[in-house]
């Protein structure tokens, strides 16, 4: 149920995102998803990609700061009040949410979050519980 994602941490200037993407490009790994969060110095792009093992060793090589990071890909209604389901399962078990970003693809007529949350494992639980689908990661990275 868990999803590895890449976190790369980028000076915040010109072109670095562009030599992220070509790394990546030139060994043909493909973004499935992303994030960035910036500050003045700084970025953090998350990805969730095809490969995580190959993108990571090709940001290493292109001289990268990247870490792997488990995040679990929650299918979800794609309708309102869906999400807020979801984050009131997890609040009612005081489990907290550290970031989330929607996901590109979608699965079927549902869409797709991507969550970090700081006690992953009961929160799979809860939600498994609960009825919600967690995609697996090899379904993750072929969407």
């Amino acid at each position: 149920m868990k999803v590895t994602q890449i976190s790369v941490f980028l000076e915040n200037k010109s072109g670095r995102l562009a030599e992220v993407a070509q790394a990546l490009a030139q060994q043909r790994i493909n973004i499935r998803a992303l994030s960035i969060a910036d500050t003045i110095d700084y970025g953090v792009l998350r990805l969730i990609v095809n490969d995580p093992h190959g993108a990571r060793e090709a940001l290493d090589k292109a001289g990268f700061t990247a870490t792997e990071t488990d995040v679990i890909a929650v299918e979800m209604p794609d309708q309102p009040g869906a999400l807020a389901k979801i984050i009131r399962l997890l609040s009612d078990q005081n489990i907290n949410i550290e970031y989330g970003y929607a996901f590109v693809g979608r699965s079927g007529e549902n869409a797709i979050v991507v969550f970090r949350i700081d006690a992953l494992e009961e929160a799979i639980r809860c939600l498994t519980e609960a009825g919600v689908r967690l995609l697996k990661a090899e379904e993750v990275y072929a969407i």
